[in-house]
C-alpha cells in the first residue's frame, strides 16, 4: 500500500527543466572537445612526473573550464590548431 501511495505522490512533482537539444554541429563540436581533452590527458601522461606535467594539465583544465560555456562554432579552427600542437609534442 505504501509503495503505490509513494508512486502516485511522486507522479505530480515537477521535473527539472531540460537543456535545449544540441544541433548536429554543436554535438559534433562537443565530441571533438571531449576527444581533444582525452588526447591532452594521454599526452601529459607521457611526460615524466614533474612540475611541468602538472602545470600542463592544470593549464589545459583551466582553459577547458574557461571555455566550457562557449557555443560559438568558429572555435573549430582553434581545436584543430591545438590538435596539431599536441601531435607535434607527442611526436
Amino acid at each position: 500500500m505504501r509503495w503505490s501511495a509513494r508512486l502516485l505522490s511522486a507522479a505530480g512533482q515537477p521535473r527539472k527543466p531540460r537543456k535545449p537539444a544540441l544541433s548536429l554541429e554543436h554535438f559534433l563540436q562537443r565530441q571533438r572537445a571531449l576527444s581533444l581533452w582525452r588526447e591532452i590527458v594521454r599526452a601529459t601522461n607521457k611526460i615524466p612526473k614533474s612540475s611541468a606535467r602538472e602545470e600542463m594539465r592544470s593549464f589545459a583544465r583551466h582553459e577547458f573550464r574557461r571555455n566550457k560555456d562557449v557555443t560559438d562554432l568558429t572555435g573549430k579552427t582553434e581545436f584543430d590548431a591545438m590538435r596539431r600542437y599536441i601531435d607535434e609534442l607527442a611526436a
